[in-house]
């Protein structure tokens, strides 16, 4: 099996990694540097719970070879906090009541993060639309939305 080198930026830290050419980044992340919150669901791409940013873009990382990450930079759930201070998506999810199980939630905030930075203001329809393709299977996702209007009140204000 073909193995490459790969150099990129994982949550601000430099990465060099040799692996095999079919690797999946989701397995990269959580096999490989141990960064368990990126989620294997449904492993093709429906679900969301693996998400990621893509040098501040969402992914899905189960559909993603690892070696297409190559000087990429990478920020996973796990890379949002600061210290012990959770992004403000993060406490909005927990304040609002946005994650019930959690499974879905790493990705659904990784969604949050890409969509709150291209629309800061997000109507009601356009959270929805902006988490299409995060599924949840606990909630009507009522609370979900809630979360992502709080983080974008907290983070943006009126």
């Amino acid at each position: 099996m073909s193995q490459h080198t790969i150099s990129l930026t994982v949550n601000g830290e430099a990465v060099q990694a040799t692996v095999p050419a079919r690797r999946l980044l989701s397995d990269f992340l959580r096999d490989d540097l141990a960064l368990p919150g990126t989620k294997r669901g449904c492993e093709t791409g429906i679900c969301g719970a693996c998400s990621v940013l893509v040098d501040g873009k969402v992914v899905k990382s189960c559909l993603s070879l690892a070696v297409r990450a190559k000087g990429k930079a990478i920020t996973t759930i796990e890379g949002l906090s600061q210290g012990d201070s959770l992004h403000p998506i993060q406490e909005s999810f927990m304040r609002c009541g946005g994650l019930q199980c959690g499974y879905c939630t790493p990705g659904m905030v990784m969604a949050t993060c890409s969509m709150l930075k291209d629309n800061p203001r997000p109507t009601v329809d356009e959270v929805r639309h902006g988490l299409n393709g995060n599924l949840c299977r606990c909630t009507g996702y009522a609370q979900i939305v809630e979360s992502v209007l709080d983080a974008s009140e907290k983070m943006h204000g009126n």
